[in-house]
């Protein structure tokens, strides 16, 4: 099935801009010695490997790293291949935070039968799943996990997201920058398969923390990869407002997530320390948040009284505070529409949360139709909704206007 990558050479589309995207807080800029493609146009990136080794060891990145576009594939492992579609694991350049060149991995989908790809080539979408944990171990793509499709005839995209998969790293939890490039790249890896036949044309999705995932892409694509057409945004119960809290109802998971933000973003910010932030009791557990997976978090993190996790919050802190406000979501207006979906009855991402995202997202102008699910939790929300959202993003794919309840509906 990789047959034509050994006879093709990687090829992205079009460069990435470095002048393009703002250079995030607590970031250095775009640094053009380190940035992906900086050997500039006379070094061809080499074809990517088909990679016949074992899982774990597809995860061990080339050292040193080949020199590539984002988007160019490094290497590609067939998965699984049925007669309706062929599964891939991926390995492809990236940027994070600081503009530098990551390697990423993922998961690439798509129709078996390349007869019925049209002209243009199949719609992709990229899908940002949610929390996992923050160790290489913890990424999807060891799975794979099962990957939704929503009904999309075409090809699905699933990145692991910058510093989880790739051995001896370490994800930069909620950041903006490490999930949005890496989903954007994703499509661009899709395009840069042969046998995948993946146009431009594109949908971002996700949830929870792929919720932000997704927003984070959609903000990010106009800028990353102009050469793409985004078509809509999904964003199910999306990580947003993360310099706030919302009371006891979300505690728990604040501290939780907290800490893995804490931790994690040394994978892009090497200047922060968590020793300065972390209270004894988080600091005593802190191999379990930087080795294990979200269950083995939860349960060494969720015991700790709120008021020690913390010694310093890093909420208020300047550096911190500042990491957290440039990983936001929400505040960016993107040509594309939004379907914003959550369940009233979530204690994960509290629905308040949401609720005053979507009341920013309003303000900015940005398309957007909100659908609260009465009932539904964080779990449940997807299954309970799964015939709203096909509907939506198919409409997306045939070109019909959007809702907006941001003009029908605005928040109170």
């Amino acid at each position: 099935m990789l047959a034509a990558l050994t006879a093709a050479t990687a090829c992205s589309g079009s460069s990435d801009d470095d002048g393009a995207d703002e250079a995030p807080a607590g970031g250095d800029g775009a640094g053009d010695g380190d940035a992906a493609g900086s050997g500039g146009d006379d070094v061809e990136a080499p074809e990517p490997e088909v990679f016949t080794g074992t899982v774990e060891d597809f995860y061990t990145v080339p050292d040193p790293l080949p020199s590539g576009e984002p988007g160019q594939l490094i290497r590609v492992q067939e998965v699984e291949s049925t007669p309706e579609t062929t599964t891939v694991r991926v390995m492809y350049h990236s940027l994070d935070a600081q503009r530098k060149d990551r390697a990423v991995t993922g998961i690439v989908v798509y129709p078996t039968d390349p007869g019925g790809a049209p002209e243009e080539g199949w719609p992709v979408l990229s899908w940002s799943h949610g929390t996992t944990g923050i160790a290489p171990k913890c990424a999807p793509s060891r799975g794979p996990l099962p990957v939704p499709t929503f009904g999309v005839r075409g090809v699905i995209v699933a990145t692991d997201y910058v510093g989880l998969g790739p051995e001896g790293e370490i994800h930069p939890y909620l950041s903006k920058y490490g999930e949005g490039y890496a989903a954007i790249d994703a499509v661009r890896a899709a395009i840069d398969l042969p046998e995948a036949h993946a146009g431009t044309r594109w949908l971002s999705a996700g949830h929870s923390q792929g919720g932000h995932g997704a927003l984070s892409a959609a903000e990010l694509s106009a800028d990353h990869a102009p050469e793409l057409e985004l078509l809509g945004t999904l964003a199910y119960a999306p990580g947003a407002e993360l310099t706030k809290s919302y009371g006891d109802a979300d505690a728990v998971v604040t501290q939780v997530v907290g800490a893995m933000m804490l931790y994690g973003a040394v994978g892009e910010h090497p200047e922060l320390v968590p020793e300065d932030y972390a209270g004894p009791e988080l600091e005593a557990v802190a191999d379990v948040i930087r080795n294990e997976c979200l269950d083995a978090v939860g349960i060494a993190v969720a015991p700790i009284p709120a008021d020690a996790v913390f010694k310093r919050d890093p909420r208020t802190e300047e550096l911190t505070r500042s990491i957290l406000e440039a990983n936001e979501v929400g505040t960016v207006r993107v040509d594309a529409p939004l379907l914003l979906i959550s369940g009233t009855a979530d204690t994960t991402v509290v629905i308040d949360r949401v609720r005053d995202l979507y009341a920013r997202l309003c303000e900015i102008g940005q398309v957007t139709e909100l659908v609260e699910v009465e009932g539904a939790d964080h779990g449940d929300v997807i299954p309970r909704t799964s015939d709203t959202a096909t509907t939506w993003l198919a409409e997306r794919l045939a070109g019909e206007p959007p809702t907006d309840t941001c003009a029908t509906a605005p928040p109170e």
